[in-house]
């Protein structure tokens, strides 16, 4: 298990995720966000109808619930959202050398 910086342009969290999932955060993320929401089945939840069309509405929590309940055996957790913590820049230094991805 490693730690990854998620966010959903909101304040960055620290999560505890698999391995694997941590060395290719941005493909896993891309599934969920791009594929999973828009085509699961168990994403219906997720799918809001906006203005004629189908938007999906979700943050970085729901990513980890995906990892937790579809794709990963070990669980994923959080470990700590960074008070006031908004960009990548913003940082502490104990934190950014970390993958990061915001939805």
């Amino acid at each position: 298990m490693r730690n990854v910086l998620l966010s959903a342009d909101s304040e960055i969290s620290v999560f505890s995720v698999p391995d694997k999932v941590a060395d290719n955060l941005e493909e896993y993320c891309l599934e969920f966000c791009c594929h999973w929401l828009y085509e699961s089945p168990q994403a219906a939840k997720y799918r809001v109808k906006m203005s004629g069309t189908i938007g999906v509405c979700y943050n970085e929590k729901d990513f980890i619930d995906y990892l937790n309940q579809y794709v990963c055996d070990e669980q994923s957790s959080l470990i700590t959202t960074l008070s006031g913590v908004y960009r990548k820049e913003e940082l502490p230094k104990e934190y950014a050398g970390l993958p990061y991805y915001n939805f």
